[in-house]
This record gives C-alpha cells, structure tokens and sequence, in this order.
C-alpha cells in the first residue's frame, strides 16, 4: 500500500515506523523542516508543507492524519473525498458536529476510515478483551481505570491548553482513551455523570477529568484522566462475578505491560492469579496499522471507526456540558 502522512510531528513518526513493508510516498507538515526530516528517512519521498496536495496525492492509496486537532477533520476530509483510505489520529475532531461531516463524506466515497484508537492494539487489553469474550470472569459489573502523565515544563503553552486548536483539555487528549476502552468491553453508556477540573496547569482547558458512565443494564465505568499524574500511570480493572483482569503500564514511561487475571474460587479467599508481561518496544502501532490493511482488502469496519469516535466524543461534551466548559 502507498501511504501518505499529514502531521509530522511524534505520532507521525510513529505511524511512518509502523508502516513496515508498506510504501511511504509523501510526507506534509506546516512545518516543511519536520516533513522533510521525515522524508529523508525514506528514499525518494515528497517532503512539502502542502497538506491538501498530499490529501489528494494521487499515488497515494491511504493517507494518514496525525495532525493538530483542529486540522483533523479538513485533512481527512480532503483525503476522503479524493477516494483515499484515512488512518486520522484521536479524537477524530474536536467536536460531535465536525466529525459528522466526516461519516457522512466517507459513507458518500465508500472508503474505509479508522480512528488511531492505538490502545485496543496494546497486547494486554487484547488479551483481556479475548479472556473476557471467552466468558473467564463471569458477567461483567464494572471497571475502573485511570491513566495519566505528569507533564513537562512549557505544556501550558502548547497547543492542548488552547481549546480553539484542541476542542479540550486532558479529558479529550488521554481520556477519549478510557472512553473508547470502557465502551469497547461494557457496550454503549446510556448516563455520563463527572467532573471536569484545571487544579495545576495555567491554561484554558481541564488538566483532569472524571467520568462515571452507566450502562442501560447497570454495569458502570468510573474512569480518570490526568496530566498531574506526576508519575506516568495506565490501570485500567475489569470486574467480573468470577473475577478481576487488571492491565496495567504501556511499556516505555509507563512502566512494563502486564495483565493479571485473578480467578475467585469457589470457597473466596485469596484468588488464583495469572500474570503476563509484555515486553520490549510498543508494537500496537504496528499491530494497529495491519488491521486497517485489513479492513480495506476485506471492506470491514475497523475496530475504532469513527461510530466509535462519535460515541466517545459524545461523552467528552456531555461532561464537558455538565461543568459548563
């Protein structure tokens, strides 16, 4: 597959890396240096600055939006109505409204576009979803998680802590994560009650967001995100009536991947408990890449589609209304 990026920056690059045998042909950022940097990684690829010439870039079958938030849905959208395939990066848009024009251009061009929901390819929350299917903690009641960094020196000046770039602060930044995880085990969520706060960062969106999402037959998720985690952290525990899975790390700063499933027995007490750990380099990317190949040669929906993108974002405004944000 040719495959074009648009967002050169961290997650563009990490997207290029995850491409393996397929074709890097053009590279575009604002910033021509950084797709440049980008392109020279790759023999004979365009490097330009040029967003919406590398959108319709007719050698290109896909095209991968790993932009601001702001300019996801206008690259995407050019991408689609060219006929390409699109890889856009979370949250897809920054609101419910501008991600609509989206689903309905791709559904008009019959092309397949996935939503960068990166973590559904982490080993361990696979494995959890694969336990889960196969009924290994009993019915589900609730989960918990929590994930979280701890910033770095000039965040407030980025442009996360503008909402006119973003659409909003770490609740759409980390927890759109936990959102589309929650849903991605428990279903849809029918009542979303939290809170919304900025305690450190000096900026114009939330530095933490909580959320407690109720399902239509009870099951709950009570959800954190944070960038005053200090320490970088990713928890997230499924609660079944036979059991509990625990996920926790992301490899890198997060500390090692591991999953821990812990079986009740029949007597209670202590439960039995299985580990497994997931070592070396972050391979989700890969892993998430290959999918969305996938999803074009068979024309399948992809796990992380934009439905599942309005679903989340949805959540985000609805506890973005509840604090008047």
């Amino acid at each position: 597959m040719r495959v074009a990026i648009i967002g050169c920056g961290s997650i563009g690059n990490k997207r290029a890396k995850a491409l393996r045998d397929h074709t890097l042909v053009a590279c575009a950022d604002t910033i021509l240096a950084r797709a440049k940097q980008l392109a020279g990684h790759h023999r004979n690829r365009i490097a330009t600055s040029d967003w919406r010439a590398t959108a319709s870039f007719d050698q290109a079958d896909a095209v991968i939006v790993s932009t601001t938030n702001d300019m996801l849905v206008p690259a995407a959208l050019v991408a689609v109505e060219s006929g390409k395939h699109v890889l856009v990066e979370k949250p897809a848009a920054r609101t419910s409204v501008e991600l609509r024009t989206l689903i309905e251009a791709a559904r008009k061009a019959g092309v397949i576009v996935k939503v960068g929901f990166n973590l559904r390819f982490h080993p361990g929350l696979e494995k959890a979803r694969q336990l889960v299917s196969e009924n290994a903690i009993g019915p589900l009641m609730f989960l918990r998680a929590r994930y979280g960094h701890g910033g770095r020196l000039g965040m407030e000046k980025e442009w996360r802590g503008n909402p006119a770039i973003s659409g909003g602060g770490e609740m759409l930044d980390q927890g759109i994560h936990l959102i589309d995880l929650a849903r991605w085990f428990l279903g849809d969520f029918v009542e979303t009650t939290g809170h919304i706060a900025r305690f450190f960062w000096e900026w114009s969106v939330e530095d933490n967001g909580f959320a407690l999402l109720k399902t239509g037959v009870g099951q709950v998720a009570w959800l954190h995100a944070s960038c005053t985690e200090w320490k970088n952290l990713f928890s997230f525990e499924i609660y079944g009536c036979n059991g509990k899975l625990h996920i926790e790390g992301l490899g890198g700063s997060y500390g090692v991947e591991r999953l821990t499933w812990h079986r009740m027995l029949p007597q209670m007490g202590p439960p039995q408990t299985t580990t497994w750990e997931y070592t070396g380099e972050d391979q989700s990317w890969q892993a998430e890449f290959a999918h969305f190949v996938q999803c074009i040669e068979h024309r399948r929906a992809p796990s992380g589609s934009l439905d599942d993108a309005m679903a989340a974002l949805q959540i985000v405004e609805k506890l973005y209304a509840v604090d008047g944000a």
